[in-house]
């Protein structure tokens, strides 16, 4: 996987490229190690945090979710929402992944791989279980991350806001009966108190915050006091982002030592769906002549995962211990590695994606 995704942005504006952020892949990989490492032989810190925790939302890393994505949010100017309407073909492609596509496509993988392919490797009772699992995760489209994602890949930062707050409402009325359709289950209890308080913790209250600062920094000192204080919160958004790596992996490393082959096995469905998923929606934009800069957000909000939500929905409906529980958290496990993999595809595939719209 290239660095080409977290040094586009500055490459672009002339400045120079830190240490830091000119290795982030290697420090990635190094947090998920660190992770895994620390989880397995110092659990009590991690189990101490991971009961920190308000429905099935972890506090800790809600708090580096917002060192990650309000500075982010700071280029966010509402009164320029308006002009989103002229990317209406990229929403449009991004609904139709999300919502037509994703988990019709994750069950099939799931059928595919876990019930054929891998089912002499894995326990017979939980298979069913497993998939249902899968289905969960690919139900629910990320809220969060995929600001980080469009950060990464020079996305527009309006069109992503306005996407992600589309997923959101169609969220609330789509995620049970495309669930429960899938799985032939009656009825679906949606943790709707995991769903709302996601909502305010993840997008609300960093939004507000965002623009409450934006709006100071300009009255201020203008559009320059802005951009020095995007600079200096620039490594403290990269830095978040590996210790909420750090985190995700050390509440979940004794599972990932005890279970090696099960997580490996649940892993490869979830990775082609994230890999196709994002592949057809940025082919799709390319042929309806989307801008890159909407593309990019467009495939990556079509691949990424509302993990919160899928896992306390797991849980709620099939236990901690369950199959379907251990499937949603392999999702959060491979989340951060794979869509920085995408980022990288995206970022470095930008001018051969131009040729069709020149």
């Amino acid at each position: 996987m290239s660095a080409q995704c977290e040094i586009t942005a500055k490459q672009r504006s002339g400045t120079e490229i830190g240490f830091f952020e000119r290795y982030l892949t290697l420090w990635v990989f190094l947090c998920i190690i660190t992770g895994i490492a620390l989880g397995h032989w110092l659990p009590s810190p991690f189990q101490v945090l991971g009961r920190m925790e308000i429905a099935q939302v972890n506090l800790p890393v809600a708090i580096l979710i917002w060192l990650m994505i309000i500075p982010m949010l700071l280029k966010i100017d509402f009164g320029a929402l308006h002009q989103v309407k002229e990317h209406w073909r990229g929403v449009g492609v991004t609904l139709f992944i999300n919502w037509a596509v994703k988990p019709f496509s994750m069950a099939l993988l799931g059928w595919i791989f876990i019930r054929g392919l891998f089912a002499e490797w894995l326990p017979a009772d939980q298979i069913d279980s497993y998939i249902a699992g899968l289905i969960l995760l690919a139900a629910a489209p990320c809220t969060a991350m995929v600001f980080v994602w469009s950060n990464l890949s020079n996305g527009e930062p309006n069109f992503t806001l306005t996407q992600v707050a589309l997923n959101d409402t169609i969220m609330v009325f789509a995620f049970a009966p495309i669930v429960g359709l899938l799985l032939g289950l009656s009825a679906i209890i949606v943790p709707w108190n995991t769903l709302f308080l996601s909502v305010v913790l993840y997008i609300v209250i960093p939004v507000a915050v965002a623009q409450f600062w934006r709006h100071w920094l300009l009255k201020k000192g203008g559009t320059e006091s802005m951009q020095r204080t995007q600079d200096r919160l620039g490594p403290i958004s990269l830095a978040s982002l590996l210790a909420t790596l750090i985190l995700l992996f050390g509440f979940q490393g004794e599972q990932i030592m005890s279970q090696p082959l099960i997580i490996a096995l649940l892993a490869v469905p979830i990775l082609i769906q994230v890999y196709f998923n994002s592949g057809l929606a940025y082919l799709l934009n390319r042929k309806l002549g989307v801008a890159h800069s909407v593309a990019g957000p467009s495939a990556l909000i079509g691949a990424s995962n509302f993990f919160e939500l899928a896992v306390a929905t797991a849980i709620v409906l099939f236990g901690f211990e369950s199959g379907a529980a251990l499937a949603t958290v392999v999702g959060v496990l491979i989340e951060v590695p794979v869509m920085l993999s995408v980022v990288s595809i995206v970022n470095n595939t930008k001018g051969w994606y131009e040729t069709a719209i020149t």
